[in-house]
């Protein structure tokens, strides 16, 4: 198991870490929230222990932008503020758990246990389309066996089109999809980002797989 301790206090993080790592975990550390973010982003973390007061990004802005940016890993928020309020607003910005300070240690590590059964029984289906295949669980894009780079907004985009397997998706579900409002923005950014993902999906292989369906929006199907 690989976990990422995101705290700013030396102490704390020492202290979390060199009990998780008797527990056989693997622990990195990163001590503010734009580092913290970057490497959680990065992927191959089975838990994520995220401190709420962060210098600069603190701890609820950087679990909403990894759930914005399509990043499902469990985290865990640790927070010296333990009121009902301030569990809910982190429960809300997206974490699967919230345990304020001080808490016991071997409580810590049956949460974190917990978080990473509940998250291999949840674990995504990959999902696939002739030669092209894509990872719910890792965002991990590939095609004809060649791996593919994509941003959170592209993967976002191109998870969106694979769940309507094959049928057509309209720029307004696209747009919650992928940006989270709930209407049409009036702007060409589904089709900017149409354009991106198509540059890296289709442009160097002759099946073409994202099609465009006039008058309605948008599928990922293969042609007749």
């Amino acid at each position: 198991m690989r976990l990422l301790i995101v705290e700013d206090e030396p102490k704390t993080a020492a202290l979390l870490g060199r009990a998780l790592r008797t527990e056989g975990v693997e622990v990195d550390w990163s001590d503010n929230g734009e580092q913290g973010l970057e490497m959680a982003s990065q992927g191959g973390f089975d838990v994520l222990l995220v401190d709420i007061m962060l210098p600069g990004l603190d701890g609820l802005s950087l679990v909403r932008a990894l759930r914005a940016g399509g990043i499902a890993t469990p985290v865990i928020m640790l927070s010296a503020r333990g009121e009902v309020e301030q569990r809910v607003e982190g429960l809300d910005a997206g974490a699967d758990d919230y345990l304020p300070k001080p808490f016991a240690m071997s409580e810590l590590i049956a949460r974190i246990r917990s978080q990473v059964r509940r998250s291999t029984l949840q674990k995504p289906i990959p999902l696939s389309l002739g030669d092209l295949t894509f990872e719910p669980a890792t965002r991990e894009v590939r095609r004809g066996g060649q791996r593919i780079e994509l941003s959170p907004r592209e993967s976002l985009l191109l998870e969106c089109l694979f769940r309507a397997e094959g049928d057509a998706v309209t720029r307004r579900d696209i747009i919650s999809a992928v940006w989270g409002y709930d209407f049409d923005t009036g702007t060409n950014l589904v089709e900017v980002y149409i354009r991106r993902l198509r540059d890296k999906v289709d442009r160097d292989f002759p099946e073409k797989l994202i099609q465009t369906v006039r008058g309605f929006g948008y599928a990922l199907r293969l042609r007749p």
